[in-house]
């Protein structure tokens, strides 16, 4: 048993408090590799914003658990070396799709783990967020729900329709289930390819794709039901469309990307949305940088000088998502 408290890591209950009352959220990024990790933890000692290390299962099967309990220590001290003398970084399992993979979680210091029981029956997915709540608070780690199923596709997890969050069922499984932030599902989509152009309207100055607007009043239904309560919002990404068109320009085939859109998701920071998930838009920017370098410099294969400019080109994303999208900055001094 290894406790996150012995890796310098921190859970997520202090940190939602704040969010809350402060009108912000706080990142949840998606990690894979070193070159992500390193991006992650720079952006964030360069704000001074709180920050979760998102490892979906998939994640931690590609990197290996063993290296992922000595990454995370070592963002700590990384995130140190760069000035940020009291960091607070989460190592957070997303889509935990069964307990015994929470609990491995757990076990190999992780401080905070989500459990997604949003596609069982209602009273399934109690019984097992019951179940994952009762093992983590024993060790301090907090966990994360989920209420309604999101459409989309990211690694494992996938659906190809919504069932928005019903605010009447809210009260009823936090209070069973003891959990300690919830996701819910107002419109938000996995992956990259979040809505089809049928679904959008045309920007006429800009002729871009605007997708349908998320379902604020479920927001508002659930906030009324549980004031004050930790809730997080999955499938966030906004798909930049610089990126998708530098993919696209050096060989790609990105076809009609569509993401979220930025305001909308610093409108729901503002909220009680407290924590949003952010992945599609980081694997964009490392390609969309990677291919960049393979098409003008055909001749290189340093492996340093094309996942180094990757690595620069998600720093500056996770930067903007901070400072403009989450108003996270500063929040961690």
């Amino acid at each position: 048993m290894i406790s996150y408290k012995e890796l310098g890591l921190v859970n997520t209950k202090e940190m939602f408090a704040k969010a809350i009352e402060g009108g912000y959220a706080i990142p949840a990024f998606n990690f894979n590799n070193m070159e992500q990790l390193q991006a992650i933890i720079s952006a964030a000692a360069e704000t001074k914003s709180p920050v979760i290390l998102q490892v979906s299962k998939g994640a931690r099967q590609y990197a290996n658990q063993t290296l992922l309990r000595y990454m995370a220590e070592g963002a700590v001290e990384y995130a140190k070396e760069l000035g940020w003398e009291n960091p607070q970084i989460v190592l957070h399992l997303d889509h935990g799709d069964s307990f015994e993979t929470c609990k491995s979680c757990i076990d190999m210091g992780f401080s905070s783990v989500m459990i997604d029981g949003s596609h069982l029956e209602y009273d399934e997915n109690v019984a097992l967020t019951k179940k994952v709540v009762e093992y983590a608070h024993q060790f301090d780690v907090t966990v994360e729900g989920e209420l309604g199923v999101l459409a989309g596709v990211e690694d494992e997890v996938s659906s190809d329709h919504h069932t928005y969050t019903k605010p009447e069922e809210v009260v009823d499984f936090v209070t069973k289930t003891g959990c300690d932030s919830l996701a819910i599902s107002i419109g938000t989509s996995h992956g990259a390819y979040k809505f089809t152009p049928e679904q959008c309207t045309t920007d006429p100055e800009t002729g871009l794709l605007v997708p349908p607007m998320l379902a604020f009043d479920v927001l508002e239904g659930v906030e009324k039901e549980l004031p004050g309560f930790p809730i997080v919002l999955h499938g966030s990404s906004s798909v930049p469309q610089d990126e998708v068109a530098t993919i696209n320009q050096y060989g790609g085939a990105l076809k009609a990307a569509i993401g979220i859109p930025e305001p909308w998701l610093r409108k729901a920071a503002e909220s009680a949305v407290c924590k949003i998930n952010i992945d599609s838009d980081s694997r964009l920017a490392m390609t969309a940088a990677i291919r960049e370098v393979f098409a003008t410099k055909p001749a290189e294969f340093d492996p340093r000088k094309y996942l180094g400019p990757a690595r620069d080109n998600m720093k500056k994303l996770y930067i903007h998502k901070i400072v403009n999208v989450l108003g996270s900055n500063g929040k961690a001094e």
